[in-house]
């Protein structure tokens, strides 16, 4: 008596993935080289534009906290010298020092965690099959903090 109907539709995901938009298939972790995809002059403007970008960004937000860090400092140092703050040196020393012993390298050649190991590498394998994408990138990045 009024029994209900449960079905489920299924999702195939190979279908799925095909109708993603492009920029899912260009920066999927499996899509290889661009090299293979693009030719050489889309790839320098693909890299162009995306480094002018990051430069120009780069370069005002770098204004910005050079600014923001040394208006600090400052304001620090009058309301030191005016007596509105007083400093511990003895404990910032201290500090300092466990700061130090905390960040000490490893005593055989200053090795890397495998961590960082591991994703420099994926970093250079990237750069390595997009040579003209990453040059074009260098490029526009330049252009942008200097422009």
């Amino acid at each position: 008596a009024g029994a209900k109907d449960d079905t489920f539709n299924v999702l195939d995901l190979a279908e799925y993935t095909k109708n993603r938009p492009w920029w899912r298939k260009i920066f999927a972790p499996s899509s290889g080289s661009s090299a293979e995809k693009y030719n050489v002059a889309t790839q320098l403007v693909i890299g162009g534009v995306t480094g002018w970008c990051t430069g120009f960004i780069f370069q005002k937000v770098g204004k910005l906290a050079a600014t923001a860090v040394g208006g600090g400092f400052f304001l620090l140092q009058i309301a030191n010298h005016t007596g509105y703050i007083k400093v511990d040196w003895n404990l910032v020393q201290r500090d300092v020092n466990k700061a130090k012993q905390q960040l000490k390298f490893h005593s055989s050649g200053n090795k890397m965690p495998p961590e960082v190991k591991s994703k420099a590498d994926e970093v250079i394998i990237f750069l390595k099959k997009n040579v003209i994408l990453t040059g074009g990138f260098a490029g526009g990045f330049l252009l942008g903090m200097a422009s």
